[in-house]
């Protein structure tokens, strides 16, 4: 039987839609925050395995670049054989995974669990917002998607205290145990509730799989290691390689009525201004991430504990503002929402640049909470206008090209902090926060764009387009 025929029109009916929001919930959770504990359990876990610092990164950076060369191919193929199986495949190869990094003894078992745990998290990342267009109702996207965001936010800030909660009663193999249970109830949930879709009628395209894993995996180590210092020659390789790929990939998908790379999407100007928002705003929350903890530790003298506390205003208030942009979206401009959302946020971080020198609890606390509150704003009506920009039967290539966003941001903002660290010892950080609020205005900028007529009259007759399309179902 064709999948077709069970495919819902206009989202879930209520019962089932709170089901699969739960199984999208609990896959975003692990996915999104197994990043983080890694990053914070690395010293403890090197020390364990016996193994050296620069061969123990791998640990990390396989994870990432899993993920980085595989989030559009397998995008791609969920608009083939449809965005659930790609997500349930995903949920259990990262259960999995996590089993095997659960017993791996050796720094080189670890490497590779991660790898294919990487693998997984990619199923999960690159189709969930598409699973959200087909489990909502359309006029409660922004809603759905606003929730996505906050889930993704809140794990990752979260990230590093749940780690050093599970480490300070247990060792670090319960790191990625944890994940075994969690996964087992999202894949029992989502088996029994996810949408399905229509599926595409072409077939996977193998080589621009290929070029797309070279054009995103080169460039992104190319920028990781321009960002820690490696030798130039490196990373001027493979900047070069990346070009040469990225090249050839767009030339291939230029023509394609369905390409993997979605240049089909780009043309659409909303679309592409709210792909360059995310880029610019993610580099400046990475930015801001990894820079905080060491300002306020070699500036101001406070301990990890402290840290901790004083940057805890930042995922709260995101939780407030990402579920009320959510609403607001549906009401309001998200060229507008996400504008303000990103000079708030910028305005944060510039303010935590030039805090006094002996600031005041309360000093700190309200530039985190006005950080978290910018961004939150932003987030949810950006991604609910790229998603809701593309014709549904590309909220595959939608999806996954927002996943690759935040990645290209996130790990562009974390070089640059690499950067400012070696570069200028004393004042790295606070240079950190500064490029962060710059990376903020020129989202704002961008977000702002949108409201101009071409972008508005492009994101009216998408609305038009799609409501008439959903009264023609």
């Amino acid at each position: 039987m064709s999948s077709a025929v069970t495919e819902h029109p206009d989202g879930l009916p209520r019962p089932q839609r709170n089901r699969a929001i739960l199984t999208i919930a609990l896959g975003l959770i692990m996915a999104v925050m197994d990043g983080a504990i890694a990053n914070v359990a690395l010293p403890t876990i090197a020390r364990n395995l016996d193994a050296a610092p620069a061969f123990s990164i791998w640990i990390v950076n396989g994870y990432q670049l899993a993920i980085t060369i595989s989030l559009l191919p397998l995008a791609s193929l969920g608009e083939i054989i449809g965005y659930r199986r790609v997500y349930l495949a995903g949920l259990m190869l990262f259960t999995l995974a996590s089993l095997f990094c659960a017993l791996s003894h050796t720094l080189l078992l670890l490497t590779v669990a991660r790898i294919v745990q990487g693998f997984g998290a990619a199923g999960i990342l690159s189709v969930n917002t598409a699973l959200v267009r087909f489990t909502y109702p359309h006029a409660l996207l922004g809603r759905g998607i606003g929730f996505n965001a906050l889930v993704v936010a809140v794990s990752a800030a979260v990230g590093p205290t749940v780690a050093a909660a599970i480490l300070a009663v247990g060792t670090w193999p319960y790191l990625f145990a944890v994940n075994i249970p969690i996964g087992i109830a999202a894949l029992a949930l989502g088996s029994r509730c996810l949408p399905h879709t229509n599926r595409a009628g072409h077939a996977f395209d193998w080589q621009s799989a290929g070029l797309s894993a070279i054009t995103f995996g080169l460039g992104i180590a190319a920028i990781d290691s321009a960002g820690h210092g490696e030798a130039p020659s490196l990373y001027l390789a493979e900047f070069a390689i990346a070009t040469a790929a990225g090249f050839l990939l767009v030339q291939r998908q230029t023509h394609m009525s369905s390409p993997l790379l979605p240049v089909d999407l780009l043309r659409i100007p909303v679309f592409a201004l709210s792909i360059g928002t995310s880029i610019a705003s993610f580099c400046g929350q990475m930015l801001a991430f990894v820079a905080i903890p060491f300002y306020l530790e070699s500036r101001f003298g406070y301990s990890a504990v402290q840290i901790g506390l004083l940057i805890t205003p930042w995922p709260i208030t995101v939780a407030f503002a990402a579920p009320l942009a959510g609403r607001l979206v549906e009401r309001h401009s998200a060229g507008l929402l996400g504008g303000v959302g990103l000079l708030l946020f910028a305005l944060g971080l510039g303010t935590l640049a030039l805090l006094p020198d002996n600031p005041s609890i309360a000093d700190v606390v309200w530039r985190m909470a006005l950080s978290g509150a910018g961004f939150g704003l932003f987030q949810t009506p950006n991604n609910r206008t790229m998603i809701a920009a593309a014709p549904r039967e590309r909220s595959g290539g939608a999806s996954g090209l927002l996943g690759t966003a935040r990645l290209l941001g996130q790990t562009t903002g974390a070089a640059l902090v690499a950067l400012f660290l070696a570069r200028y010892p004393a004042q790295g950080t606070r240079y950190a926060l500064l490029a962060g609020a710059g990376f903020a205005l020129l989202g704002a900028a961008l977000s702002m764009l949108r409201l101009s007529s071409v972008g508005a009259q492009g994101l009216e007759r998408v609305r038009v387009h799609e409501g008439q399309r959903l009264k023609g179902e």
